[in-house]
């Protein structure tokens, strides 16, 4: 049976392009989000645009977290701490939570283009340390382009993924490579999403200044480093 992903958050633009891209790949999918109605809207619209096959469903945050232990946190800096405390009872043992948060200043009414300093480090460090034990916690997604996963084209980005557990990075790099165009890049411990946050507000200034949808690519790397285990 296929290893369900629930996207936490996934009625907004990045959860929902990256919920999206997955289903277009077969994945199946469950939306997460306060408002289970929103959720299930969310889930036959991809329905709708991926066609008869796809495995998309909806529900509140904590129901679809409880069905599944891939998880991918796509929420807003200022609801993060609180939604890890609410989830956090029914995250399953050896859950793979992936978390794509920036922790951006215009949470705090600040600029998008800057980010907050956090005692922890990284937004994905305080993740760690609000999730259960037994968790492991992966930083990826951050320089993804909202606008361009909810495209049709292929996602000309790299993305970096940081974890402790190296096994869980490897999945989440398995599953960002099914993405069209993207390369996933092992880059090491869960204390190196920092760089990526930071990153991040940099492309924001980026997108801003030249009005456009700015990604990474990591280049000079031996063409090993850019695939998973099954040669993708």
């Amino acid at each position: 049976m296929p290893r369900p992903i629930a996207v936490l958050g996934g009625t907004g633009p990045e959860g929902f392009g990256l919920a999206l891209r997955w289903a277009r790949a077969g994945e199946t999918i469950i939306i997460g989000s306060r408002d289970a109605r929103r959720a299930q809207d969310a889930a036959e619209k991809i329905n709708a645009t991926v066609g008869d096959k796809t495995r998309a469903s909806g529900n509140e945050n904590n129901a679809a977290c409880a069905a599944a232990d891939l998880l991918v946190l796509t929420v807003p800096f200022e609801g993060h701490a609180a939604l890890l405390k609410q989830i956090k009872p029914v995250i399953r043992p050896g859950s793979i939570l992936v978390d794509t948060t920036v922790p951006l200043a215009a949470s705090v009414g600040g600029r998008a283009t800057r980010t907050l300093g956090i005692w922890q480090g990284s937004a994905a460090q305080e993740t760690a340390e609000l999730a259960p034990k037994g968790v492991s916690v992966v930083g990826a997604f951050h320089s993804v382009s909202a606008e361009l996963l909810n495209a049709d084209g292929p996602v000309e980005c790299d993305v970096i993924v940081c974890s402790d557990d190296p096994t869980a990075s490897e999945a989440v790099r398995f599953l960002a490579a099914k993405i069209p165009g993207i390369r996933a890049i092992d880059g090491g411990k869960l204390e190196n999403a920092r760089i990526l946050e930071q990153i991040t507000a940099l492309l924001i200034g980026l997108n801003i200044r030249h009005k456009g949808h700015s990604g990474i690519r990591i280049t000079g790397l031996p063409a090993a480093a850019y695939q998973s285990q099954d040669g993708t």
